[in-house]
């Protein structure tokens, strides 16, 4: 039919469902709501776009690239790729002498198997003969470049590319990816650009949270919590992360993807090695050993508790929905205690929503002889998908504020 990106998000769902029903550990519901919004979005508005937002909505089934000249590139870090919708992989990013980055992947359907193996494999630019994982500590030389609009490096038969020197994170031209106000790298990231936050941080502590701990760390402009950025457990995401804990008190420089929250979260991709001076660590490929941290630590705090937006209520109901079904929301209970805290709070459309999520999941009307008709589930689905797209926005507006950055619509 022509839709690629429904297509992708469909495939998404199923793929997520049957995790769910296998019990596998990689399984978020989170991921699950993501992709059924983003189902049910597109289904909502391809009856009535045009032009530009019909295209989007289309999708596209093959990235265009144009042509890019020569490029000299850096490389900065790899990270393994494992998505919903069954792929896997690696991807290595670079930089070039500008600060524009540039990424190089090697990604196909697969399952973490897959995602643990291809930082070994050999990078598909030119005539290179590196790895992903020798790539981004070391550089390129290209020629005939062509590249993505979202700076995906293409390997068509005119790119020429050798090996070039690498360097290290605090020397130039890399070093100015950390100069950049981390207010203005939020900004563009919530405007649509790359969502990597490149922070000099110091980790004083950790976090626990439902999902796992989290590292917590100062940052020039506060304090961010530093969460994993996968949790399956064939990666060495959340055994990094609980190693780090111990080189509390260390500045480090770190490469993030910014999560949006009401909070300062990101999620920890790669981080200067805490004991060995110019090299770092790739958070989702490498193993960190005890033998690698400092031999002493510090005494781990809390954060102190913060008064937050509630926007939990809603979320909470909008992934029990997904969880267990519009059955779930219909079971009577009462609601008036969360929409008068989320009035509260200022959010009266939050408040709205929540109400009005409840009462079309309960809603059955009766025929003339009384007896039940079918229940209006499309009424239910518009208000769960309200819900998902105003928490969504809700969030980034949160997330905006946290970072002190300003919140400008995509695009």
């Amino acid at each position: 039919a022509g839709l690629p990106r429904l297509a992708a998000s469909a495939v998404s769902v199923v793929t997520a469902l049957r995790a769910a029903r296998a019990a596998d550990p990689a399984y978020r519901l989170a991921d699950l709501v993501g992709s059924l919004g983003d189902t049910l979005a597109v289904a909502h508005r391809l009856p009535d776009a045009e032009d530009a937002e019909l295209a989007g909505l289309r999708g596209a089934a093959r990235r265009s690239y144009s042509p890019d000249g020569s490029l000299r590139l850096y490389g900065l870090f790899s990270e393994p790729v494992l998505t919903a919708s069954g792929y896997a992989g690696a991807v290595t990013w670079t930089a070039d002498a500008e600060g524009r980055l540039y990424q190089v992947s090697d990604v196909a359907p697969g399952g973490a198997g897959r995602a643990v193996g291809a930082a070994d494999r050999t990078v598909r630019v030119g005539d290179t003969a590196l790895t992903h994982r020798e790539l981004s500590r070391a550089g390129l030389a290209m020629s005939g470049a062509t590249v993505s609009p979202s700076g995906r490096l293409g390997a068509g038969a005119g790119v020429r590319a050798v090996r070039a020197a690498g360097v290290e994170w605090r020397a130039e031209p890399l070093d100015r990816l950390w100069s950049v106000p981390v207010a203005d790298q939020v900004a563009r990231a919530l405007a649509g650009g790359p969502d990597l936050l490149f922070l000099e941080v110091t980790v004083t502590g950790t976090v626990r949270e439902a999902a796992g701990d989290c590292l917590l760390a100062e940052y020039e402009g506060g304090t961010v919590r530093l969460s994993a950025a996968h949790d399956d457990p064939a990666l060495p995401h959340r055994d990094n992360l609980r190693l780090l804990a111990a080189a509390q008190g260390i500045p480090l420089r770190i490469v993030a993807r910014l999560a949006p929250a009401p909070h300062a979260r990101a999620a920890l991709l790669a981080v200067e090695h805490p004991s060995v001076t110019g090299t770092r660590v790739d958070v989702g490929l490498d193993r960190l050993q005890r033998a690698d941290l400092p031999a002493t630590t510090r005494v781990s705090r809390t954060p102190p508790p913060q008064e937050e937006a509630p926007v939990h209520l809603l979320r909470r109901r909008v992934h029990q929905a997904v969880a267990g079904g519009r059955r779930t929301l219909a079971f009577p209970g009462t609601t008036a205690t969360d929409i008068r805290r989320l009035d509260t709070h200022g959010l009266g459309t939050a408040a709205d929503l929540l109400a009005e999520l409840h009462a079309s999941a309960a809603e059955r009307s009766r025929d003339v002889f009384g007896r039940l008709l079918p229940a209006d589930t499309t009424r239910f689905a518009r208000t769960w998908l309200a819900a998902t797209r105003y928490t969504a926005e809700l969030d980034r507006a949160l997330c905006a504020a946290a970072w002190g950055a300003r919140n400008r619509p995509p695009g």
